[in-house]
């Protein structure tokens, strides 16, 4: 399954630590994807699937590629350079069109990034960001999108909860001052309430989290520094 091109994006080890995460979940149990991203996580599980994000952008992004799926262009035709440009000062009535554009179509899915192309030019991002819209809508039809901080979400007792935070000492992309001390303390706090908590990160305090999974894996940068190696771990509390 191939998801929104979104900076940060789980797509790649999705298929190894989701049956981590949902090897003991229970039938009817609510699964909360808290920090939602391009939705690589969230398009994957099937039924009770709560997928929220702080950032309204990729939230309304998602809900444009469920909902309206012939609202996204086609090819680089229907689209090109100059209507990139043209919409990233779009005002908030067409924000979910904005935010479809901003990861979609920027370079690496990094927000409003540049326009993707390649050097030869030959290669259609538009009709590549299309076809994969098209193949995740399907799986985002049972998804409910919340747009809220991670810790003012409604949760349904007994929950699964997967957690993938703006990483400690990283970028993903523009964002506030990440609290990390009351994030640890939350995720101790849902898994004391009866909740299962799966953090991905790079480093967690090991007095408090476990590391269950790892993997090395390429993370993209930009065009001008190539990528780098690093080590992607998910997390339970002790």
């Amino acid at each position: 399954m191939i998801n929104i091109k979104y900076m940060g994006s789980k797509n790649r080890i999705a298929k190894e630590i989701l049956p981590i995460i949902l090897r003991d979940r229970k039938e009817g149990q609510y699964f909360y994807d808290l920090f939602c991203g391009g939705g690589s996580i969230c398009d994957k599980v099937d039924s009770n699937v709560i997928a929220n994000d702080y950032n309204e952008y990729v939230v309304k992004a998602l809900k444009l590629i469920r909902d309206d799926i012939d609202g996204i262009p086609k090819d680089n035709f229907e689209f090109t350079e100059t209507d990139y440009k043209e919409v990233k000062i779009f005002n908030n009535e067409q924000i979910c069109f904005q935010g479809y554009v901003g990861f979609a179509l920027s370079y690496g899915g990094k927000w409003w990034g540049g326009w993707r192309r390649d050097k030869g030019g030959k290669r259609d991002y538009v009709a590549e960001a299309y076809r994969n819209a098209v193949k995740q809508s399907l799986n985002l039809q049972n998804v409910t999108f919340e747009n809220k901080s991670y810790n003012k979400v409604t949760l349904q007792p007994n929950s699964i909860i997967y957690l993938d935070p703006p990483y400690f000492n990283t970028t993903k992309y523009k964002t506030d001052n990440f609290d990390y001390d009351k994030f640890y303390q939350w995720c101790i706090e849902k898994h004391n309430e009866g909740h299962q908590v799966f953090i991905s990160e790079y480093y967690m305090p090991e007095d408090r989290f476990k590391c269950i999974w790892q993997k090395e894996v390429n993370s993209s940068l930009t065009k001008d520094t190539g990528s780098k190696k690093n080590i992607e771990k998910l997390f339970i509390i002790r």
